[in-house]
């Protein structure tokens, strides 16, 4: 009778410990199998990351959309487009076909504009000098600009100063800059003017424009582009 029951006691654990092996096992295989297809889901689906062998082929820094401040003009043809200061600044903005004028209503005050014309086989020096005598032929040139850029293609440009009236005075004198760029037999212009006003220590830093409109100029002279040019 003992060895009986012993015998029945001895049976019970061992099919519990069969059963819980075999669970385990079983869950083992299905994590194993559910695993390995992930892994080859993630293969087949994932591009291989392209290599590169640099030098020659050192690929390109990474770059995302311009980012955009102001809007930009558009010529009808698509020859050109150029950013203009946005509403709520202070300007008073109109346009033409040909390009945009900006009433600058802070400060000092000045005009600026930013528009193309066919160039026509003239230079940008041409350009320049014919834009400065037809706006204001009793004007003098101050300095021409060293190293004028327009759109950061290489022109020419020039401070020039004029007195309504031929009043030599500082009261009224007239502070202009003209800068002219030429690409594809197109004429790319920035012009502006406004009250002479000298800039030292005590007024800003010290600038050769003495033009207060010129401190905010350069953002839309730099945004020039021809056709087909990429964003910047």
């Amino acid at each position: 009778m003992t060895s009986r029951y012993e015998g029945a006691d001895d049976a019970v654990p061992r099919t519990s410990t069969m059963t819980t092996r075999r669970l385990v096992a079983t869950w083992t295989t299905v994590i194993v199998v559910v695993a390995l297809g992930l892994v080859g889901t993630a293969a087949a689906t994932t591009k291989p990351v392209a290599r590169y062998q640099c030098p020659p082929n050192c690929g390109h820094p990474l770059m995302g959309k311009p980012v955009v401040t102001n809007p930009r003009f558009t010529a009808p043809d698509g020859a050109f487009s150029v950013s203009y200061p946005a509403p709520g600044t202070a300007y008073s903005v109109t346009m033409n076909d040909s390009g945009v004028t900006a009433q600058y209503t802070g400060g000092s005050g000045g005009v600026m504009r930013l528009w193309g014309e066919p160039a026509r086989g003239r230079d940008a020096k041409d350009i320049t000098t014919t834009l400065l005598t037809d706006a204001f032929p009793d004007s003098r040139v101050a300095y021409e600009l060293p190293n004028a850029l327009v759109g950061y293609q290489p022109g020419y440009g020039v401070a020039a100063d004029d007195w309504p009236d031929g009043q030599n005075v500082v009261a009224s004198r007239t502070r202009i800059l003209v800068m002219v760029a030429v690409k594809d037999d197109l004429a790319l212009v920035a012009a502006a003017a406004g009250p002479f006003q000298e800039f030292g220590p005590g007024s800003g830093p010290p600038t050769g424009a003495s033009l207060e409109l010129a401190a905010d100029m350069g953002k839309y002279v730099n945004s020039f582009q021809w056709r087909d040019e990429p964003p910047r």
